[in-house]
């Protein structure tokens, strides 16, 4: 956990330098629209009960999302959560003028049941994830996360703490190295690509992207790039995922999630691999299925579903969605709704 002061009101959090673009045209929100309909019976029931509904935006970044959710809902109070600072900053400056309505914490998404607690908030009406890399952090050229030009090798969504990139590449064994690649990038080169990095790091250390994506060039088959895409991506993937440990938060995040709402709250969440769909699919079904024994002849309410699904199977963007903002080409949604609490 970070420490208390890690809650800012509204716009109060400041950027440490200038912006080349407003964020508004920085970041395109993907599924919008779906998404706000998604919420939308979950938030106006919040609103009938008690005048007001709490949205969680888990994955805040420069804040489309929740910027377009302050806008059409008036009434709800929303807490956004990011682990970097810098969006976190970008966020307050887009939201300045909802800074009543809203509370930016600096916290990982796994955290939101310690924050809504510390929040004092009883029930959250509706949740958001909009997983992966941000807008932010792939344009920020100095962040490490692309492998389309030169850069320190970071890959930190929260640049003030852990290891970095470069610490990966350069300290794990070779057996390691290739575990990572493979699990999390699914890069089937992965014992090539692991070979040659161990190889690279005992003339030099790798300090920046440009080394690593040659060293990955230098062994990745040229037909395997024709057809696969930028012969480097699922390797970046991979280190970013470990960096940050990624997956092993959001196997956190998701129940966490799911018990911070109220009944009729609802869950929505948008991955861009099937690493993090999986593990979404996993809670969600786990969630949304009895657990009365088999032959069970009386199903009772402790083995009652407390959630129900409300997508089949995963949601994409439609065509012109992806014409109007690339980046949601691999989008994949779901969401799932609390239909009972137990006490």
């Amino acid at each position: 956990m970070h420490d208390n002061s890690r809650t800012r009101k509204g716009g109060t959090v400041t950027a440490d330098d200038s912006t080349p673009r407003p964020t508004s045209e920085r970041h395109v929100p993907v599924l919008l629209e779906r998404c706000l309909a998604l919420m939308e019976p979950a938030i106006r029931a919040g609103i009938d009960a008690r005048g007001t509904a709490v949205v969680v935006d888990c994955t805040l970044g420069m804040g489309g999302h929740s910027e377009a959710l302050l806008r059409r809902f008036p009434e709800i109070h929303l807490v956004g959560l990011d682990r970097d600072l810098q969006a976190l900053a970008l966020a307050g400056e887009r939201l300045a003028p909802f800074a009543d309505r809203t509370d930016l914490v600096h916290a990982v998404y796994d955290e939101i049941g310690d924050v809504v607690e510390e929040l004092g908030i009883g029930g959250v009406d509706a949740v958001l994830f909009d997983l992966g890399v941000s807008s932010l952090q792939l344009d920020e050229r100095d962040r490490g996360f692309a492998y389309s030009y030169d850069a320190p090798l970071d890959m930190r969504m929260d640049t003030s703490a852990g290891q970095t990139a470069a610490d990966v590449v350069n300290n794990y064994t070779e057996q390691d190295l290739v575990r990572i690649i493979r699990a999390w990038g699914e890069e089937k080169f992965a014992g090539r690509i692991a070979a040659a990095i161990v190889r690279e790091r005992e003339a030099a250390p790798f300090s920046t992207t440009g080394q690593l994506v040659e060293a990955i060039r230098s062994v990745v088959p040229a037909a395997a790039a024709r057809t696969g895409g930028h012969p480097a991506k699922r390797t970046f993937q991979a280190l970013r995922i470990e960096v940050n440990e990624e997956l092993d938060v959001l196997d956190r995040a998701i129940p966490a999630a799911m018990r911070s709402l109220a009944v009729g709250g609802r869950v929505v969440v948008m991955s861009y691999h099937s690493l993090e769909d999986k593990i979404t699919k996993r809670h969600f079904a786990a969630g949304s299925k009895s657990s009365a024994p088999v032959g069970f002849p009386v199903e009772l309410e402790e083995h009652k579903a407390q959630f129900r699904t409300l997508t089949k199977g995963t949601e994409k963007p439609t065509e012109q969605e992806i014409h109007e903002n690339p980046r949601a080409a691999s989008a994949k949604l779901r969401a799932v709704e609390r239909i009972l609490q137990r006490r």
